[in-house]
């Protein structure tokens, strides 16, 4: 009898003891997030760990246990984009917002915190405030991961309104901050009702988010069976270096697409990880083979903290001229500047034409070689 009772007491406790956590709620968990967390595992001097102090003082860092991962050496291209540097508080160069995503709104009235209305027919949406890992170049750097930026009730409620009422807006763009570091029940709540507004309108919904590359174990069966419930969806995602590549972000992007989502890619150009020809040649190749079109090639943004990673535009402009002709078109992106002042994306194109005339076009391709194209003659 007693064999009996303490058999059923354990069945039980156990059906009673809650299901275990997903696995990519472990790997967050296990984030490192202090300066002395990150003195310790790269083995800082006291100096150093000094200035990393007030670094996070400054700007919010987490850096999850996947991406950590994928560090092989100190100063590497992955170490840079997620490891915080003394550089990021002893350089003023740049602005806190140079895309004046803050006061673009002025210009339009009503239009509430979480929202920018920069061109007529779209609008980006702000849903969180959280990232599965705060990049050191980001360009919204002076308030991701901070808590007085934490996204409300109330501020959702008030972005919902405005763009129900405007009708001109036809592609809504949610971003963070990462939205899919919401839970799945929140996040469908805001997709739906995203959804329901552009589906009346004939439009699209896209997601921005680093997710695929950075915590590539949140993109799961269920998580893919509710996005595509909301076609048309589209996502951008965002891989800088072919070394964040790996199987778990390949199984991510391809769950994705077998939803029925296109996929995008937007790289930023930064020093001492992507800005030479070879690396962003091998990183769009293998972009393609797990089914992401690169999209976009940024300028990396003018914003405070982030100098110490800007390029030359004519640097970039090389690296688009060696990529064209030498890879397949559709594994090349667009270069480039989201202007600064809020003047949009500028697609910044090498000079392939040499003279325009009545008669003929003159051109130089890929390989400097000149050609020359016929005018058509008028009626």
């Amino acid at each position: 009898m007693v064999k009996v009772n303490q058999s059923s007491t354990s069945a039980t406790s156990l059906e009673d003891e809650p299901p275990p956590a997903p696995e990519w709620k472990k790997i967050l968990k296990n984030s490192i997030t202090s300066a002395r967390e990150f003195a310790a595992h790269f083995k800082f001097s006291e100096e150093e760990l000094r200035g990393l102090e007030r670094v996070c003082e400054t700007y919010p860092s987490k850096v999850n246990s996947y991406y950590l991962s994928l560090i092989k050496e100190r100063d590497d291209p992955i170490y840079k984009q997620c490891i915080p540097s003394i550089k990021e508080i002893t350089d003023s160069e740049g602005e806190e917002d140079p895309l004046h995503e803050e006061t673009i709104n002025q210009s339009r009235q009503g239009v509430p915190s979480l929202i920018t209305h920069r061109y007529s027919d779209r609008a980006l949406f702000l849903i969180s405030n959280k990232c599965a890992m705060y990049c050191r170049f980001c360009t919204r750097k002076r308030k991701v991961g901070h808590k007085k930026s934490h996204v409300t009730k109330e501020q959702l409620e008030s972005g919902f309104k405005y763009l129900n009422s405007h009708q001109e807006i036809r592609d809504i763009i949610l971003s963070g901050g990462d939205p899919l570091l919401l839970e799945n029940s929140s996040l469908e709540k805001i997709i739906s009702k995203a959804h329901g507004i552009i589906k009346k309108r004939k439009g699209i919904l896209r997601i921005g988010t680093k997710i695929p590359c950075v915590l590539p174990q949140r993109i799961t069966p269920d998580l893919c069976e509710m996005l595509k419930k909301y076609h048309p969806l589209y996502i951008n995602t965002h891989f800088n270096h072919p070394l964040e590549i790996t199987p778990e972000s390949e199984k991510a992007c391809n769950m994705l697409a077998d939803a029925g989502i296109p996929l995008g890619n937007q790289t930023v150009l930064l020093k001492g990880v992507n800005n030479n020809a070879g690396t962003m040649i091998e990183l769009v190749k293998r972009l393609v083979n797990i089914r992401v079109k690169p999209y976009y090639i940024y300028q990396a943004d003018p914003v405070k903290g982030t100098n110490h990673f800007r390029t030359k535009v004519e640097e970039g402009m090389e690296i688009y001229r060696s990529m064209r002709g030498h890879i397949s078109g559709v594994a090349i992106p667009y270069l480039v500047i989201d202007a600064p002042g809020g003047g949009g994306k500028i697609p910044i194109i090498p000079d392939y034409i040499i003279s325009i005339n009545e008669k003929e076009v003159v051109l130089r391709n890929y390989e400097n070689k000149v050609f020359k194209y016929p005018q058509t003659k008028d009626d």
